[in-house]
């Protein structure tokens, strides 16, 4: 996410986020056997654990990285650098991340993936959602989303009532 609020959201089902889960297993499927899985904490733990299940993959590290400030934005400034605050194992680093799939939600700018890359060269990168920014540093990407746009994901919803359209203010 860019400087500042977002012009458009999008919001994730539940039911949704697990069938592009599922896609995104059957994209990976072609490139398989993976010999493990690292998972992006914390937006890729819950498409990581799905990929996983789809793919019989039981070799799950995590790798815990900082680049968003709040809940809300992604600085884009050389200021706002993704931080690693816990650090990929070293076995998972000792091979460059060759048979490996790094599993995330999104790649927003790309500073996430493109530290990972400096550290896993030859894992395969995969996300559900990809915007623009970020793209070119995933390898396999189910959707492609706007990059003003602020996805909300099913785990940062909850049920509410739905104004109907016609009763909104235009």
């Amino acid at each position: 996410m860019s400087d500042g609020d977002p012009r458009q959201t999008l919001s994730i089902s539940w039911d949704r986020f697990h069938g592009d889960c599922r896609l995104l297993s059957l994209r990976l499927r072609e490139r398989t056997p993976f010999t493990g899985m690292v998972a992006v904490t914390r937006g890729g733990l819950v498409p990581a654990a799905i990929v996983a299940r789809e793919l019989s993959i039981r070799a799950v590290e995590t790798v815990s990285v900082a680049s968003y400030r709040g809940e809300t934005a992604q600085g884009l400034s050389p200021q706002s650098l993704a931080t690693i605050l816990k650090p990929i194992a070293p076995a998972y680093l000792d091979t460059a991340g060759a048979g490996l799939v790094v599993v995330d939600d999104l790649v927003d700018t790309g500073q996430t993936m493109r530290l990972l890359r400096q550290l896993l060269p030859r894992a395969h990168y995969a996300c559900v959602y990809a915007k623009p920014a970020g793209r070119p540093l995933v390898d396999t990407v189910i959707a492609d989303v706007a990059q003003d746009t602020w996805i909300h994901f099913p785990w940062d919803l909850g049920l509410s009532y739905a104004t109907p359209i016609v009763a909104e203010p235009s």
